[in-house]
This record gives C-alpha cells, sequence and structure tokens, in this order.
C-alpha cells in the first residue's frame, strides 16, 4: 500500500463520524426556523401577581 493509499482509507474512516458530528452541531440550527414557523409552540411563564410589597417597604424604611 502506497502512502497516498493509507491516507484514503484513514480518511474513508473517519468520514461518517465526521458526519454524525456534524448532523448532530447543525440539528439544532436546523430546527430553530421550523419552530419560529409554528406560533403554537411558545412556552411562556404565567404572570405573577403584583402583591405591592416593595412599595410598602420603601415607604416604611423612608420614614424610620
Amino acid at each position: 500500500m502506497t502512502h497516498l493509499t493509507a491516507n484514503f482509507l484513514k480518511t474513508l474512516r473517519l468520514l461518517p463520524r465526521t458526519a454524525l458530528i456534524l448532523m448532530l452541531l447543525a440539528a439544532p440550527v436546523l430546527a430553530v426556523p421550523t419552530m419560529r414557523a409554528d406560533a403554537g409552540s411558545t412556552i411562556e411563564a404565567p404572570a405573577l401577581r403584583k402583591s405591592g410589597v416593595g412599595f410598602v417597604l420603601l415607604v416604611s424604611l423612608r420614614r424610620g
């Protein structure tokens, strides 16, 4: 086997592993446009109720 053939075979052995790693890295990037297209896939947290405790603390600290 010549040096060129050995390098070619080594490259062929690394090619599937490289393709798999590239697919795993590209999957989230390629999924972003499909997630933005669907308006129903947005997950939002429920709105917190305002209790006004911060204002009461501010007024009580200023008087004291």
